[in-house]
């Protein structure tokens, strides 16, 4: 037997994780369905609505599983990130903003 963890965030701030103990030629499939993350939460297609990885590398669905791997099924982002760093850094003006910006009071610039 082998053991693996799954970890999946279905929405936000929820978050199911479980250790799941696998004959050792289970694949990625096996592995969500011996979980119990479609009885907590059903409406999830957690087929086509998530893309599957294991340790945050990108993975077919047939991938075969090995000892200790960590599969993580993640849900596709609603905004991009660089388009959100844009807007706060358009809220935050210039000088608000950067890796000097909260400078210690008589410090030196840049420091």
């Amino acid at each position: 037997m082998i053991e693996v963890a799954l970890s999946c965030s279905p929405a936000a701030r929820q978050v199911f994780e479980e250790l799941l103990q696998l004959p050792p030629d289970a694949t990625l499939v096996d592995a969500v369905k011996a979980s119990g993350l479609a009885q907590q939460f059903p409406e999830l297609d957690w087929r086509h609505a998530t893309t599957p990885g294991i340790w945050g590398r990108a993975v077919e669905w047939e991938q075969a599983l090995k000892d200790g791997d960590r599969i993580e099924l993640c849900r596709p982002l609603k905004v991009d990130p660089k388009v959100a760093r844009r807007e706060r850094f358009k809220g935050q003006g210039a000088r608000g903003t950067g890796l000097f910006a909260n400078r210690r009071k008589g410090g030196a610039a840049g420091y």
